[in-house]
């Protein structure tokens, strides 16, 4: 196979991480060892059996096994556990596969024979009926047949090893062959590095699966192989799935992907380390250093207080077990490589300030058990964050950025050309249509966030009101509404369950505007996004004519993000088509019986009474508040009401459960047919009504809000952020900045001027920032900045090429 020039990078730069000579050379003791491995890793060993720390575990795995057991019993025709009918489902399937296997992983730790061979005779049951015949197969979802049920049946296949081969010698190595014909996306029974579906955290769960194939069966080819293959996973890339420089982390191309996938991918890279530990198979030390910095730069930025955002989690954000449980599943996994320090001090961080802290009961091995436990206990560690408290995450590759101050964090999801705007699959995340449109999520310090965000926050907040969003007043029908599936079916016309456009045009919609980014210097930062359609509707004369897509508003939106406020300011608010309009400055829900309270004060000092253009606004809901600084005039609309929904209204899984929130919504309506408007406003978390009051004077100033050019200056912080959309010239203050930029500086006490640039269209060369009367010279800059002395000032110019977006900084005096 010819490989792609990524996938050529990848493996050559992971070639270091390979011990020399090992890649494909007979290691007999390799399988054994990597077995022996699996087995500890799934059921631990005899001394962390043995610890208290790890009963609640095992009881669980007993218990599991135990209702597994009584539904075997309680199945009915069709059936091989009660409640699971067989033959057309694959999650069912797939489910029933699983349940095996946690019968297994009892008997491995109760020597229980008898129920061993339960578990093999019903393995052998269902490839003769339901698994073995591979035109029958393949039926639904491509990921149960080639990563699900490969996952449970590979793991049992270890643990039940012995069994097998005096039980049912010849099962395994038909396992085997059916696991190699259902890896359909692959080439020749085997990873194709080159097909989409291998890839990313996918690409990681296949060849842990085949690692655990190559020591049930000993075969040293297979797990060498499939090592070499995941390699590649922990390179960084510079274009689709992976982690990325800046620490995003993308899967299906085009997704912000962290908070799900790159979760997953996590969990299965640290798992393989500790398979292939002792062995030759590659340098682990290595790899685990690799992890390490995933968990620092990509994880921590997007975890507040044990809660995981919003922005990262694609489709499962209308999955009921997520924030929380997100989180838990990476403190599982940074357990196991946490030989640092810091790594440990952000265990215990986790464990003191999630209002659900992760529970060692439900992680997959005792021995990560016994080592968290060890952790917590070791007084010698200080609690500590690793994304700091006070801090500024830019993640331009994949259309994001969250600003931290002490007590809150502020998230917010963008797309691009490059970045979906959502995702929606399988009946999940049904209301997606904005997400990505400038949505934010604000996080307030000790709040319990399953309250105030998660899944009932998506069910009971309209999908037209997401806080930060400008979207046409229409109403918008599901993809099952409209079609009577949960996907497009037309194979005439390429949409198939898992086809490149239903990619591309249902699933996970890219953007159409190539305006997307900002420019972080420090703890501060910029943000800007122009607003446009999504890839579906600028394709929609190219379609079938049944197929419905709709229109997007437009408005250029910048975010400055700063110490005590986030500056929005949003300008050219208009609509093609002449539609009316509205823009959501926030919405946040309560819980009903929860007292919430508006204030406001009018610019003559009386009391805001519902009506009018206030100074000021204040929400306060359970002791948290927000407060709104109108900077211009806005005429705002204010709804607080109790809304009641399904949580099936946003995941056809989920359980029919009614929730019932205040939902508060600060909103301004354009009317139909308009003409272009601009708002100008800021976010105060945690604000007092004597804060707000200080803001008709205060610090904050609007330089200029036009579709061309958005910039603040902060007299407090020295600080001016500027973000410029078109070609040409634009002049603020005493800088003149070159095209499409973003722009940052911020002068300190010694006369030093800190500045930032950054391409937000990533496809410029260079980004050129004249300082206007001033005579400048370099006291430090990162490489690509040159700064030269002209007759008019002085000029810094920034190469941005192959940067992605990210920002370069300079300090100049």
């Amino acid at each position: 196979m010819q490989l792609s020039r990524r996938t050529l990078l990848m493996t050559l730069a992971l070639a270091a991480s390979a011990r020399p000579g090992t890649a494909g050379a007979a290691d007999r003791a390799g399988p054994a060892t990597v077995r022996a491995n699996a087995v500890a890793l799934f059921a631990g060993t005899p001394a962390s059996r043995a610890r208290p720390e790890t009963a609640a575990r095992l009881a669980a795995i007993a218990a599991t096994a135990r209702t597994h057991l009584a539904a075997l019993d309680a199945a009915g025709p069709g059936e091989l556990f009660r409640g699971l009918p067989l033959g057309t489902s694959d999650p069912n399937l797939n489910t029933t596969y699983r349940n095996l296997y946690e019968i297994a992983l009892a008997t491995r730790l109760t020597g229980d024979t008898a129920t061993a061979h339960r578990v093999i005779d019903a393995l052998e049951e269902l490839h003769a009926t339901y698994y073995g015949d591979q035109e029958r197969g393949y039926y639904g979802n491509w990921f149960t047949w080639e990563i699900g049920i490969a996952a449970s049946v590979s793991k049992t296949l270890v643990l039940l090893g012995d069994e097998l081969a005096a039980y049912r010698p010849g099962l395994t190595a038909t396992y085997l062959a059916s696991m190699d014909a259902y890896l359909r996306n692959g080439k020749d029974g085997d990873v194709d590095l080159g097909s989409r579906f291998h890839t990313g955290a996918n690409l990681a769960d296949i060849t842990t699966n085949r690692v655990l194939q190559g020591a049930a069966t000993g075969d040293d080819a297979r797990i060498a192989k499939a090592v070499a293959d995941q390699l590649t996973v922990y390179a960084t890339v510079e274009e689709g799935d992976g982690f990325h420089a800046d620490g995003s982390f993308i899967q299906h191309e085009s997704v912000a992907y962290t908070g799900a996938y790159g979760k997953n991918l996590l969990t299965r890279a640290v798992q393989t380390i500790q398979l292939l530990r002792g062995t030759a198979y590659t340098d682990t030390t290595a790899l685990t250093s690799v992890v390490q910095d995933w968990v620092v730069r990509g994880f921590a930025p997007v975890i507040f207080e044990g809660w995981m955002m919003e922005i990262v989690k694609g489709r499962t954000v209308s999955r009921p077990a997520t924030g929380y449980a997100d989180v838990s599943a990476v403190a599982e996994a940074v357990t196991d490589v946490a030989d640092t320090t810091a790594l440990r001090g952000y265990l215990k961080y986790l464990h003191e300030t999630s209002k659900s802290p992760p529970d060692p009961a439900t992680f997959v091995s005792p021995l990560t058990i016994v080592r968290y436990a060890d952790i917590l206990a070791d007084a010698s560690v200080p609690a500590a964050d690793l994304a700091g408290t006070t801090a500024h995450a830019a993640f331009p590759a994949m259309d994001r950025t969250v600003h931290r101050r002490p007590g809150w964090a502020f998230a917010l999801a963008r797309s691009s050309e490059r970045i979906s705007t959502y995702e929606y699959m399988n009946g999940e995340n049904l209301t997606p249509w904005f997400q990505g449109d400038g949505a934010h999520y604000l996080y307030l310090g000790g709040q319990d966030q399953r309250l105030v965000h998660g899944v009932d926050y998506f069910t009971t907040v309209s999908p037209y009101h997401l806080a930060g969003v400008t979207v046409p007043v229409e109403t918008r029908r599901t993809v099952p509404e409209l079609y009577g599936s949960t996907w497009y079916d037309n194979p005439e016309a390429g949409f198939t369950a898992s086809s490149e456009a239903q990619n591309r045009y249902v699933y996970f919609p890219r953007a159409t505007n190539t305006h997307s980014g900002g420019a972080r210097l420090d703890t501060y930062g910029t943000a800007a996004l122009v607003l446009g359609d999504d890839a579906a509707h600028a394709a929609r004369d190219e379609l079938p004519g049944d197929f419905v897509t709709y229109a997007n508003a437009r408005a250029t939106k910048s975010w400055f993000l700063l110490d005590d406020e986030v500056v929005v300011l949003t300008a050219g608010i208009t609509d093609p088509a002449g539609r009316a309009l509205t823009t959501t400055l926030d919405t946040r829900i309560a819980d009903p019986a929860d007292p919430v309270t508006v204030t406001g004060r009018l610019p003559d000092g009386t009391p805001w009474a519902g009506s009018g253009s206030p100074d000021w606004l204040r929400y306060e809901a359970s002791g948290h508040s927000v407060g709104y600084v109108f900077l211009t005039p806005a005429n705002p609309v204010v709804t607080l009401e109790t809304v009641t929904h399904s949580r099936r209204r946003i995941r056809t899984a989920n359980a029919d459960t009614p929730v019932s929130k205040r939902v508060f919504s600060l909103t301004v309506h354009h009317p139909a047919r308009s003409a272009p408007r601009s708002l100008a406003h800021a976010l105060v978390p945690h604000a007092t009504e004597a804060q707000l009051a200080t803001y008709t004077d205060g610090p904050l100033t609007v330089l200029a809000n036009t579709p061309r050019l958005q910039a603040i200056a902060h007299h407090g912080l020295s600080l001016l952020a500027a973000n410029t959309f078109a070609p040409g010239p634009h002049r603020v203050a005493d800088l003149t900045i070159e095209g499409p930029a973003s722009v940052v500086l911020r002068r300190d006490g010694d006369g030093l001027l800190r500045v930032a640039v950054a391409d937000p269209t990533a496809s410029r060369d260079t980004v050129t920032v004249l300082f206007r009367g001033h005579r400048l010279g370099v006291v430090s800059a990162d490489e690509g900045v040159r700064v030269a002395q002209l007759a008019t000032g002085t000029r810094l110019r920034a190469d941005t090429r192959r940067l992605n977006g990210r920002s370069v900084t300079a300090t100049l005096r």
